[in-house]
């Protein structure tokens, strides 16, 4: 394994879990955060949630899982040639996403809303906030505490963002948004490769489905000059090997350009302990040419891709399916299962039902709609 530099996490400088636990035998701290992970309930239901395409609509789109297992690739590549921690950034990129909605940002957006309009003063719904609560509270698989009990510096990385108004129920977990402190580079490192990895994804994605086409992306700057190295190279490739060939060429060269970047700006602020990069300006970053160049490449899928007239058809759906539940479900919280309805009683209704539903999968979403709704159902 490489040495890590000293500003890097390590069990060294971890500032540990809320419940002390024995050492673990045979692997470090944050490879056994990695393994809880992956053995938990939630880990396994992102198989069957929608990353751009509903689940259904086709076997070789992408998921919340493959989404998350490409994130863990990406940064445990940058670790690795930043000498950081690649146990860490893998947990943090394989937890990410473990409390985003079925359906996607329209699943998040509706759940949102209806928490709005039922509990005011909830704060509404938010992802990385429910990720958080996912590790810390709503997993059941240990006898000595709730959750996962994962290490401090997992649980800040899963916290990628927060509303101040959030940050100050969250204690020292918070305190970094209030006092407007950066978290560790692995944390950094993650933040980053996620946006990596779904736009360029979803460019293959979009391509894939035929809602994109390669005559629109060209007008994409860097799309254009990767598929025009692949053509120079490979005059006779087409099809798929074509599409891959420049997404792929794509996703390298952010990655090196952040690689230099980042080392650039390390270099340039010295830092020499966890502490210090706390205290410091970000350091994980790209090139100011390569970043608005995926401001360009996001505000395109965004048009292009995200408003997709098919697209919109099943989000406006999935809107529909969140918000019939969520009312049903309020209007009558014993229609939940027995330990949501539990969940209800320490943490009230509202909270419990955006607990159920966040925890659904796609096709148990519309599953427990038409159970709900649909005449004949059971």
């Amino acid at each position: 394994m490489t040495e890590l530099v000293a500003y890097a996490v390590s069990a060294h400088n971890s500032r540990g879990r809320v419940h002390a636990e024995a050492p673990p035998q045979e692997r470090g701290e944050f490879q056994r955060d990695r393994d809880r992970i992956v053995h938990s309930t939630a880990f396994r239901r992102l198989e069957y949630k929608t990353q751009v395409f509903v689940n259904h609509e086709g076997d070789l789109f992408r998921t919340r899982l493959t989404h998350s297992i490409e994130v863990a690739q990406i940064a445990r590549s940058i670790a690795r040639a930043l000498a950081l921690n690649e146990d860490l950034v893998e947990t943090i990129a394989l937890a990410h996403d473990l409390g985003h909605t079925p359906f996607g940002h329209a699943g998040q957006d509706a759940l949102n809303a209806c928490m709005l309009r039922h509990a005011p003063t909830s704060g509404g719904f938010e992802h990385n906030l429910q990720s958080l609560r996912t590790v810390d509270l709503l997993e059941e698989r240990y006898a000595a505490f709730d959750g996962l009990n994962l290490c401090y510096e997992t649980r800040e990385g899963i916290l990628k963002h927060c509303k101040r108004e959030h940050a100050a129920s969250l204690g020292e977990l918070g305190r970094r948004f209030i006092e407007d402190r950066r978290p560790s580079l692995e944390a950094q490192i993650c933040d980053l490769a996620d946006e990596i990895a779904y736009n360029h994804h979803d460019v293959d994605d979009g391509l894939r489905s035929g809602l994109l086409t390669l005559e629109q992306l060209d007008a994409i700057e860097p799309f254009a000059r990767r598929r025009a190295e692949v053509a120079a190279l490979h005059r006779e490739l087409g099809g798929r090997r074509l599409i891959h060939e420049t997404v792929r060429r794509m996703i390298g060269a952010l990655v090196l350009d952040l690689i230099g970047t980042t080392r650039a700006n390390i270099t340039e602020v010295r830092p020499v302990s966890l502490a210090e990069v706390h205290a410091g300006p970000r350091l994980v970053a790209f090139s100011s040419e390569t970043r608005a160049e995926q401001r360009r490449l996001k505000a395109f899928l965004h048009e292009n891709l995200y408003r997709h007239y098919q697209v919109l058809r099943m989000t406006n759906k999935a809107a529909r399916i969140i918000t019939d539940l969520f009312d049903a479900l309020i209007g009558d919280p014993r229609l939940l299962p027995p330990q949501y309805q539990q969940r209800a009683a320490l943490d009230g209704a509202a909270r419990a039902v955006a607990d159920y539903i966040a925890g659904m999968t796609d096709r148990y979403a519309m599953r427990e709609h038409r159970r709900l709704f649909a005449v004949g159902e059971i």
